[in-house]
């Protein structure tokens, strides 16, 4: 377990360094001039537009600013956005509106996107099999954006039961319409992922021997084919953990939250090259960590599988 431990964040190194240099190059083709665009209707002079430039290294070649952004990103440092905040401190202010989000959306989409799918996958071909294959086909087909401004509009506007933007009422009232849309919008491919693999299993030689030999329905189910069933279930919710908190971009900006998402969609927005690098590359660190530990909990989960 060790050596594959290392193995594989040996591994994560040029997974990092390409894909930061991609997000940089990104940031980095965005056309226009950031300076500018900072400086808005003000008129700078051409002293004070030097000193901006080579404060924050845009004079120089794309690979040299690439590389003094990644010595600094090695020793912890984010850099400094155009208004001279520190990009961590940022980070840090907005990671745990950002967190409550994820992680109460997480548990939401476990509740439905799993109990769903399970309840399917143990009637096939009966109701519960076609309510998932409708549920999980509406919202795959309905972008979360309009589920987001119908949810305002019928819990916010008309019954006013809950705010419709904004942390003022505190959690967990801000937070309540946010993540079940966040939820429902994420819950119908782990509802069909968790049916599929359940009906895969329980069409295997093991589950047909088990019930030749007179096994509990209740025990098969619960002890033999849903344990198994749930490995692929498990990756995808390590992976969709940490895909939640950079996929948040769209909802938190709808929902006016100060979170990972909306600091990031407002350095766009600005041209904060820095903001829009840093928030992503956090971003990655955090999905690449999610990744290796959803592979070590494999042995725990399945007993049958080893990492060599």
């Amino acid at each position: 377990m060790l050596r594959y431990a290392i193995r594989r964040i040996l591994l994560m190194i040029p997974t990092l360094i390409g894909s930061t240099l991609l997000v940089y190059l990104l940031v980095f083709l965005i056309p226009g001039d950031p300076v500018l665009a900072l400086a808005g209707d003000k008129r700078l002079s051409a002293s004070t537009i030097a000193s901006i430039r080579a404060q924050y290294n845009l004079d120089d070649p794309f690979f040299v600013q690439y590389i003094k952004y990644l010595g600094n990103v090695l020793h912890g440092d984010f850099g400094r956005d155009f208004n001279g905040n520190a990009v961590s401190t940022l980070i840090g202010t907005a990671l745990p509106y950002t967190v409550v989000l994820a992680l109460s959306a997480f548990v939401l989409k476990i509740v439905i996107g799993v109990c769903l799918g399970v309840w399917a996958g143990m009637n096939q071909g009966k109701f519960p099999d076609k309510f998932n294959l409708i549920f999980t086909i509406f919202f795959l087909a309905v972008p979360g954006f309009i589920i987001a401004y119908f949810a305002q509009y019928i819990f916010g506007i008309k019954l006013h039961l809950l705010p419709i933007s904004g942390v003022r009422t505190g959690f967990p009232m801000a937070f309540i319409m946010p993540a079940l849309v966040l939820a429902l919008e994420t819950a119908s491919p782990l509802a069909r992922l968790t049916r599929t693999s359940l009906v895969d299993v329980l069409r295997s030689d093991y589950i047909v021997t088990a019930r030749a030999k007179g096994l509990a329905p209740g025990r098969i189910m619960w002890v033999h084919a849903l344990r198994n069933a749930l490995m692929p279930v498990v990756t995808y919710l390590g992976l969709s953990l940490a895909s939640l908190l950079g996929g948040s971009v769209l909802i938190e900006t709808i929902f006016n939250l100060p979170g990972l998402g909306g600091t990031l969609a407002r350095a766009i927005d600005g041209m904060n090259g820095p903001v829009v690098v840093g928030v992503s590359v956090f971003l990655l660190l955090f999905y690449l960590v999610a990744a290796l530990v959803v592979d070590l909990l494999y042995p725990i989960i399945d007993p049958r599988v080893r990492h060599v």
